[in-house]
This record gives C-alpha cells, structure tokens and sequence, in this order.
C-alpha cells in the first residue's frame, strides 16, 4: 500500500530577492547642428532598434489643422528625391529591417530596425526621409482616403467619442482639446501643407535620436555624424500653451448613442506631468485604485459586483499638462452603480492610509513591470526615450526601482488627495440617453451631444 502523500502547504512562498539591474554602456552627444543622440550598447542579438523623434506633434497644428503632422508622418514614409515607396520597400526587405511613421500629441517619430550588417544603410534611409521626402501627390490622396475611413469608424467607436469628449472639457481652448479632425478638415488638407509642416520641424535642433543594439558606440556615434552631420540646422517655434478652463463641480457629459446594448463610462481631472516630483507617487497611488489588475476597483466592480470585464484607472502624462481617467464599459443598468462604486474606492484611497501588504503588492508590482520594460530592445529604446523627451534627470531609470519602493503609505495618500478629484471629476457617458439619462442625472447636470460632438437639447 503506498504511503499517504505529504500535505500540501497553503503558505504563499514568498518572493525572491529581486535581481539588480546591469545597466549596459550609454553614450550621449549632440552634433554640430543640435540633433541629440543617445546610444545603448545591447549585444544579445545582432539587432538594432531606433527611434527618431521630433518635438512637434498633433498639438501643433491642432488649432487650425487637427491631425495635419499624423498625415505628413504617413506621407514621408512613401518616397524621397532618390527613391520611391516601392523601392524603399524592396531596400527594406533586402536589409531584413522595418520601418515605420507615426504622430502623437508632442512627437512626430520615424522607428526603424534591423540587423546590424545593414547599420549604415538603415541609417541612411532614415536620414534621406527625414531631410528629403517627396510628398508624392498620389500616395497623400491614398493616406488621405485612409485616414476619412478611419475617422468614420472612430465616430461608431464608445471608447473614442468618450476620450474625445472628456479631452475637450478638461482642456478646453488647448491643442491637447483635439484628439483627431473632423472628415471636413481632413477633405481640406491639400500636400503643401504637408510641406510646410515637414520643412517647419523636422530639424536636427528638435530631434532626438535614441538607438540599441548591438554595436560599438564611439563607431557608431561617428557613422551617425557621417550620416546626419550635413544636416541643416533650424529653430522651431514652441506649439501653442493656452489658459485651461476652470473645471468646479461634478458634470456629466452623456454622448447619445440610440439603442447601444451598453455604456462607456470615462470619469477624469487634470493632473500632472512627468517632470513633477509627484510622478511617482501618483503612479503608486493609481496603481493600488485602478491602474493594475488586482488593484481596488477591479476587485470591487469586476471581481465582487460583475459590472465590467475590464475597469481601469490611468494618469496620463503630456508634453505641457496631465490628466487622470478612469474607465469601464459596463451594462445600462448598472451605468449608477458602477459609477457609485468608483466614486467609493476613489473617496476611499483619498481618506484611509493603505495597509502595508497593498503597499509592498503595489511596489513590486511598479518595479516588476519597469524590469520586465526593460528586456528588449523596443522597450530599453522607449524608457530611454521618456528620460530625454521629457529632459528628466539623467539616472531617472537607474534609481526608478529604489524610489518605488521608497514610497510610503503618507505618499499614496497625499498624491490620492491632490489629484483623484473626486469633487470636481468630469463624467462622461457614452450610451442610449433614454436607458441611462436617469442614470446619469444622479451624478451632476448632464450635457447631451450626438457622435459629431453637436450639443443635444
């Protein structure tokens, strides 16, 4: 007869000292003409991973020409004075590499990577798109009728109509208002403003450089000056800062959407950028609310009440501003009680210091998901390229993990009290008025737009 196995231990094991961080060789220099480089050294695979990014994004042009530096970062890519798309694309293929363009709110970026044998030529493809684009008239109409698709399917969308919704009324008059155009705006773009915009900022004194891979850096750094070193300088002029609107009071701003079997809900307020010493506190302090899967209001509205699959709560950092949102998309009934409980967890994290045990979870947690970030070459290449965009000090990822677990329970608290606004939060409901009107009026003076953003009466 076999003997009774041993019992299993219910313990938890307790985790593993966590492992230190070597941190590969960096280099830094600006050239003659102001474009800044940053090289890492990783040598695990015969790879590199780049990004060339310029300080001038959708923000720039938001004001009279939204979404103007997301068609010209389209149209760059498809042709230069010595090669058509067709042939960068065949050159790409060759050298085993990718290469993408891309705007955002503060950057308009080229990505690019590649085996290191083809170091040089990448580089050079980069540099000849950054400097001498053509602008081919037939690939901007292409881009041009993709980009009115995609805005079409953008309006049926609940989650973009409600982050469209909430920018405009935290930012008001700011470009950061803007999320994308309109079909009409993007119909009146015509290719020398696409031009324009090119010539205008993508200039060696607004760029940034950051690359990782497997090479030398002082080789590298003086086939980068060979390369971009010709480069004509420029000064760029600053994207517009307006004065934000004063937000008092709760409100509701309820996007009808006839017959929609659902409701996005996106709560938020303004916050704080990167650069503010309380970054990191509110990063802990979202953490523990919403920000992780484990974290309070999942635990509360998916785990315990079943509202939503998939709460979340995030602080979002802009070139000039920040804000804090929190999410769901939830059934019509509950849209009340979904809101009831955020409101809860949020007036709870804002009264009641948090016990020890969250703490530490939410600490390793934060350094665990920066260590995981920090395993490939895109992600070595997008810390680095936060650190330098966002002129943070220079050992922000090297001392990341010990100020995370630095942070105290007075640290979550007082960060919760400045910046989850739960008195003066902006509710935006995206759904069937006449399912969730009622709803909604429980929680402040409702305003009713349709899916082009016109008010209802």
């Amino acid at each position: 007869m076999a003997a009774p196995a041993a019992p299993v231990s219910a313990a938890v094991p307790s985790l593993a000292p966590e492992h230190a961080v070597v941190w590969p060789p960096r280099a830094r220099q600006t050239l003659a003409n102001g474009l800044e480089v940053v090289l890492v050294e990783s040598h695990t695979i015969p790879k590199l991973t780049g990004e060339l990014y310029f300080r001038s994004g959708n923000s720039s042009t938001a004001l009279y020409a939204p979404g103007l530096p997301e068609i010209t970062s389209a149209v760059l890519r498809t042709g230069t004075a010595r090669q058509t798309s067709r042939q960068i694309e065949e050159d790409l293929r060759r050298m085993g590499a990718d290469l993408g363009a891309h705007a955002g709110a503060d950057t308009s970026t080229i990505s690019f990577s590649g085996l290191t044998e083809f170091t040089a030529e990448l580089l050079s493809l980069v540099a000849e798109l950054a400097q001498s684009a053509s602008f081919p008239q037939d690939e901007f109409e292409r881009e041009r009728r993709q980009m009115l698709e995609g805005l079409r399917i953008e309006r049926t969308t609940p989650s973009f109509l409600a982050g469209e919704r909430l920018r405009k009324v935290l930012f008001g008059a700011h470009p950061y208002a803007v999320v994308s155009p309109t079909e009409e705006q993007v119909e009146a773009y015509r290719l020398p403003q696409l031009v324009e915009f090119y010539r205008a900022h993508y200039l060696p004194a607004n760029a940034l450089l950051v690359i990782v891979g497997d090479f030398k850096s002082p080789a590298l750094l003086r086939e980068i000056d060979r390369i971009f070193g010709g480069w004509i300088a420029g000064e760029v002029a600053p994207p517009p800062n307006p004065a934000l609107p004063a937000v008092h009071g709760r409100r509701v701003h309820l996007v009808h959407r006839p017959e929609a079997v659902q409701s996005q809900i996106l709560l938020g307020n303004r916050a704080i950028t990167r650069k503010h010493p309380d970054w990191m506190r509110l990063s802990l302090a979202n953490s523990i609310y919403g920000g992780a899967f484990n974290s309070r209001l999942v635990m509360n509205i998916r785990e315990d009440k079943g509202y939503t699959y998939s709460p979340r709560s995030g602080v979002h950092a802009l070139r000039q501003h920040g804000f804090f949102s929190v999410s769901a998309a939830v059934r019509n009934d509950v849209v009340a009680a979904t809101l009831t409980e955020t409101f809860y967890e949020m007036d709870r994290i804002r009264s009641l210091p948090v016990a020890e045990n969250e703490l530490a979870d939410a600490r390793n947690y934060m350094s665990g998901v920066f260590s995981l970030g920090l395993g490939t070459q895109d992600g070595l290449a997008g810390q680095l390229s936060s650190v330098y965009l966002e002129r943070l000090p220079e050992d922000y990822l090297e001392t990341y993990r010990e100020r995370i677990r630095s942070l105290t329970a007075d640290d979550v608290l007082s960060a919760a009290r400045a910046y989850f606004d739960s008195a003066n939060a902006q509710i935006v409901v995206v759904g069937d008025r006449e399912q969730i009107g009622a709803q909604a009026a429980l929680f402040g003076d409702v305003d009713t737009y349709d899916a082009q953003g016109a008010r209802i009466p």
